[in-house]
């Protein structure tokens, strides 16, 4: 019987919540097989199995905390099985070929000596009247071992083996079923709350990527003062291109949305406007500047909200930053985001205007500079140069800035530069390596 460790599953993870057991106790296992899914404070991490084997006891109950290092589970190695199943052969067999001269000669073997009352018992005996004494069933020694390790009573488990013997696949199936049975008490106390009853209908702990939000956003909104500067943009033309991109680039096998447009604008205004690529140091007194651009993109995942991030936005293509954002995406909705893909962001936008919003005052994802939100695409009248009135494709955005070395003049002007690359997609051909 061996002990499954949990493994050290990223910098600085002491501990993760069991989201979803795989297997159940007793349910044989191959290797490199999925077991178990825990979430740390930065994703959900997939747990497989070391080796081919058989489960036999789940030690951290799903929705709890696992420290690592500490026992995940406990399993016998195919190996060790199929060595036990020998062993008990042998013992049936050798039950089995007992000669009935055997037999006769322990019955009548004289009975031992009573024991003056005097001598203290040390084990209970059976009454003269009443019930008889229960018998113990036959058991090899893996599988006592095996009951003790599950507190349970070998009395209370139905043997499938010759003359009643339990074998571990009867201990395996009776953990298997008690747990799968819920007893009528707890199913009769998860009514409806009393009439009148105060308190929360519902408490759930706080963990795993929630509760770094919940401190990250308290730590940003305390300490880092906020300047938000809203503007609109007229992607008219932009929809009008990505259009007649589409086709091309599903052709390669990508989706093309609006947000690679966004990184590659946003990259070329960081060109313009450093100071929103930087970052203050801790102590406060120090500006620094990033070479790359490295964007990062919210993401509602299942886990809670995620921004991992595009690197160096500056150097790739639109087909290329498209292949990125479909491939983050998709990984931080799965909750499988790889490390390195959440760190070393310098600027983020929150496309919040895909599920229906359209103003939002977003907080700065500390320690970047800056964060834009952006809101929904709505047809609306405007003048034209000579006056009329045309039909043109509008979105809100909200830019929210370090105010402590980013003031208003500068976080417009970089958003102009923004904007103008938006509402004139073509220009971008012009900064193409």
């Amino acid at each position: 019987m061996s002990d499954f460790l949990l493994p050290d599953i990223g910098e600085g993870i002491v501990e993760c919540e069991v989201v979803e057991w795989r297997v159940a106790e007793g349910d044989t296992i191959e290797e490199d097989q999925p077991i178990v899914e825990v979430m740390t404070d930065k994703a959900l991490v997939e747990i497989t199995a070391p080796e081919a084997g058989t489960v036999t006891k789940l030690y951290v109950p799903q929705g709890k905390i696992a420290k690592v290092h500490a026992p995940l589970y406990a399993y016998q190695s195919a190996e060790e099985g199929a060595k036990e199943s020998a062993e008990e052969v042998a013992e049936e067999s050798s039950d089995n070929t007992r000669s009935p001269a055997s037999d006769a000669a322990e019955i009548s073997k004289p009975p031992p000596s009573t024991p003056s009352p005097s001598v203290e018992q040390s084990t209970p005996q059976c009454p003269t009247e009443g019930p008889a004494c229960p018998v113990k069933p036959p058991a090899s020694p893996a599988v006592r071992r095996l009951v003790r390790e599950h507190r349970l009573v070998l009395a209370d488990i139905a043997g499938s083996g010759k003359d009643g013997r339990v074998l571990k696949e009867d201990v395996l199936a009776h953990v298997k079923s008690s747990h799968a049975a819920p007893s009528d008490t707890a199913h009769h106390t998860q009514g409806k709350p009393a009439v009148g009853q105060s308190g929360p209908a519902r408490v759930e702990p706080l963990r795993g990527v929630r509760a770094v939000m919940a401190r990250r956003m308290v730590e940003a909104a305390t300490t880092i003062p906020h300047f938000h500067y809203g503007e609109e943009v007229d992607v008219t033309e932009l929809l009008a291109l990505r259009e007649r991109l589409k086709p091309r680039v599903e052709a390669l096998g990508e989706r093309l949305t609006l947000m690679p447009f966004f990184m590659k604008a946003l990259a070329l205004a960081v060109a313009e406007h450093p100071i929103l690529n930087a970052q203050l140091n801790a102590e406060g007194d120090e500006l620094h500047y990033f070479a790359q651009c490295n964007i990062g993109m919210a993401v509602d995942s299942k886990a809670g909200l995620l921004v991992p991030n595009v690197k160096a936005v500056e150097q790739l293509s639109l087909l290329d930053i498209a292949r990125e954002v479909s491939r983050l995406t998709q990984a931080a909705r799965e909750g499988r985001v790889d490390q390195a893909d959440l760190k070393g962001g310098t600027i983020s936008i929150s496309n919040i205007g895909a599920l229906g919003g359209t103003y939002a005052a977003p907080i700065i994802n500390a320690p970047e500079a800056a964060i834009v939100a952006i809101g929904k695409t709505q047809w609306l009248p405007r003048f034209d140069a000579e006056g009329a009135v045309q039909r043109r494709a509008i979105m809100t955005v909200t830019w929210a800035g370090d105010h402590r070395f980013i003031d208003g003049g500068t976080i417009a002007r970089f958003c102009n530069h923004w904007k103008a690359s938006l509402e004139a997609p073509e220009t971008m051909l012009l900064h193409l390596a």
